[in-house]
């Protein structure tokens, strides 16, 4: 009985230790600073219908694409608990709902191809999982696939996307840093692009530009505009299919490619994202 109490108490510590590797927007002493106010609310309107429909377009709809397996729906239940917690939080701060926070709705993007038992509990789309074989056991590849399916077929209120995983914990209302031109993202410190110019030259040639113009970011955390993303995902995807069948570029990047390909795409459609090292807290 001792030994089965000991047992759970530490798949219950190992379980909280994984999914609090990434937590975005910590409150951790050390870090904690205020993040800058996106210039739009800082732009002041001559009517109260004015500021209502500029804050309805400031808002951004939290997206996370998901397996369906037991650890990955685990994950999904505690971060929409918590969105849950500071949306409302960031609404009840201010005299104004979403006056600062730009917590807007929140979807699952689920990319099993079909239901499961959450989906009264977490709002969900269903997304078609890549043809068999097509991810080549990278399972990650269906997360862009499965943005093409969303961008397309849901119908989403808000004017700016949060791209999430479901390893990502929200501990703070999160305002909207995007702009309509720039997107907003954190920037890793394992993302080189210079130092993987002559790979990346295949999919980013000379004539669009320097190879700085891809931004050292993933797909997520990024805020970005509706409108750009639906420009970006096409790209993410066939980008992410073409890292994935070269096999240079496939040992090159590993495990991160899919993140290679967003940035690469985000600099072909000529997205640039305003990095913020504060946006999320990464162990390293």
């Amino acid at each position: 009985m001792g030994l089965g109490n000991l047992f759970l108490t530490g798949l219950i510590t190992f379980s909280v230790a994984l999914i609090t590797y990434n937590i975005i927007i910590s409150s951790n002493a050390t870090l904690k600073q205020d993040f800058p106010k996106p210039y739009s609310l800082q732009t002041k309107t001559s009517s109260s219908s004015n500021n209502n429909n500029n804050k309805r377009k400031l808002l951004f709809h939290t997206a996370v694409t998901s397996a369906d397996s037991v650890y990955n729906t685990w994950q999904c239940r505690v971060m929409y608990y918590w969105f849950k917690k500071f949306k409302e939080m960031g609404n009840h701060d201010h005299d104004d709902a979403d006056a600062e926070s730009g917590m807007g709705g929140f979807t699952r993007i689920l990319h099993s191809g079909k239901p499961d038992q959450f989906m009264d509990e977490i709002p969900t789309f269903v997304a078609d999982p890549l043809p068999s074989g097509m991810d080549q056991g990278y399972v990650v590849l269906n997360r862009p696939w499965a943005f093409v399916q969303w961008l397309q077929q849901a119908d989403i209120k808000e004017d700016y996307i949060l791209m999430s995983e479901p390893d990502h914990i929200i501990v703070k209302p999160i305002p909207n840093l995007a702009t309509k031109e720039h997107g907003a993202a954190f920037p890793f410190f394992y993302i080189e692009p210079k130092k993987y110019e002559n790979v990346l030259r295949k999919y980013f040639s000379e004539d669009k530009g320097p190879i700085t113009n891809i931004d050292p970011i993933g797909n997520s955390p990024v805020i970005v505009s509706k409108e750009s993303l639906k420009r970006i995902a096409p790209t993410w995807m066939n980008v992410s299919l073409a890292m994935k069948k070269d096999p240079k570029t496939d040992e090159a990047f590993g495990w991160v490619l899919e993140m290679y390909a967003y940035a690469v795409a985000s600099a072909l459609e000529g997205v640039p994202n305003t990095l913020y090292k504060d946006f999320m807290i990464q162990v390293q």
